[in-house]
């Protein structure tokens, strides 16, 4: 765990622990994350407007209390109401929580740019990278509302939206450039259930988010195959080293993958039949083409559009990633999803390294070197980028 992470209610020195006040914040998406980080800072504290694109959903929310279409019974806080439009939706809220499918981000921001106030902080719930730029969601909110990074922030971690609507205990990291400001997200979306904790790597805590969901997709696929425990564990071992090879790639921390951003998160995600990626997953493992499995899941599974912009970046800095490959190619219908896992088997005698980019040079040395060796040049050469920017 990074220096920086830590409960976010204990403030620092001998304050001892701080009350949160209560405050106007606002959610934009009702889906079921949406909905259920709502439900999160209304627990807190916060009196929370809720953005649904459907009118008719909002109407259900603010007078039934209730998304029976993404969280069927559970019961939302009285200080929640839900509206349609989105500048009603905003107002005059000092935060705001955007849980929209990633792809469709791009497209709200106008929109959505005039209302946010000059000390609004902006929040992404997202998980994703965007097609065509390979850009995160904390980079497509820092350029399409045109505000300072130290006024954005992000939160992960292993966050199934119906456990934690159940109030089943739950943990979760927030990052932003600005501690400052992480801190002040993260103490308003604390509750009883919900600890937020904090730190200051937002390219790791976003890659894990959105590498995690392409893992639990191929464990999916091998659960719908029926491969057993021990496939599945060596998917998400592997899973790990392709994630944390990656993150630090681009400037990532290898603590922050085994966090509650990387591994916790991947846990979660991969195990769970409550996840839309491992549903996918599991479906296309069961024979379901790319376009049935669409057609048959009602909610996004991040995972899937994923695929095609993280294979591109990881291309763009030298990083193997085999098991994210596979997935690609069950997807595109050239590989059967039951032959997922061959980088686990070979015909070769010759050693491998146990991280996917540790060749003949690092026999012998830590399993971890190459990460650790990223991390060290990039302070070495004073940039977030590799050396070979």
């Amino acid at each position: 765990m990074a220096r920086t992470e830590r409960v976010a209610r204990v403030a620092r020195g001998k304050r001892g622990l701080v009350a949160v006040p209560t405050r106007a914040v606002t959610v934009l998406g009702a889906g079921s994350w949406g909905t259920t980080f709502a439900k999160i800072l209304a627990d807190g504290g916060s009196d929370v407007t809720l953005w649904a694109r459907r009118p008719e959903l909002a109407r259900e929310i603010t007078e039934g209390k209730r998304n029976s279409d993404y969280l069927p019974g559970v019961n939302l806080p009285q200080s929640i109401r839900a509206t349609a439009d989105l500048a009603d939706a905003v107002g005059q809220s000092s935060m705001v929580f955007v849980s929209i499918p990633s792809q469709t981000l791009r497209s709200n921001l106008a929109a959505l740019a005039p209302l946010i106030g000059p000390n609004t902080v902006v929040v992404s719930l997202m998980k994703g990278v965007e097609k065509g730029t390979g850009l995160r969601m904390s980079e497509v909110l820092e350029l399409g509302l045109g505000i300072d990074r130290d006024r954005l922030a992000v939160a992960s971690g292993p966050n199934l939206a119906l456990e934690i609507a159940r109030e089943q205990p739950t943990a979760a990291v927030v990052s932003s450039a600005s501690l400052g400001t992480a801190e002040s997200v993260a103490m308003v979306a604390s509750n009883r259930y919900f600890r937020s904790f904090v730190n200051t790597d937002v390219i790791g805590t976003e890659f894990g988010g959105v590498l995690k969901n392409l893992i639990a997709v191929a464990i999916g696929i091998v659960d719908g195959v029926g491969y057993g425990e021990n496939t599945k564990a060596s998917i998400i071992t592997r899973g790990l080293a392709e994630m944390t090879d990656f993150a630090v790639a681009y400037g990532g921390r290898p603590e922050t993958m085994s966090g509650l951003a990387g591994l916790g998160d991947l846990i979660a995600t991969a195990s769970s039949p409550l996840s839309r990626n491992n549903t996918a997953g599991r479906l296309l493992g069961q024979g379901y083409s790319f376009s049935d499995v669409v057609e048959r899941m009602h909610q996004t599974a991040e995972g899937l559009s994923s695929v095609a912009p993280i294979l591109t970046l990881a291309a763009a800095r030298g990083v193997d990633m085999p098991i994210v490959q596979q997935v690609s190619q069950v997807l595109a219908g050239t590989l059967n999803p039951r032959d997922i896992a061959p980088h686990l088997t070979t015909d070769s005698l010759e050693p491998q390294g146990e991280r996917p980019n540790d060749g003949r040079q690092n026999r012998g040395g830590s399993a971890l070197r190459r990460p650790f060796q990223r991390a060290f040049d990039q302070l070495r050469n004073g940039r977030r980028g590799s050396p070979s920017d």
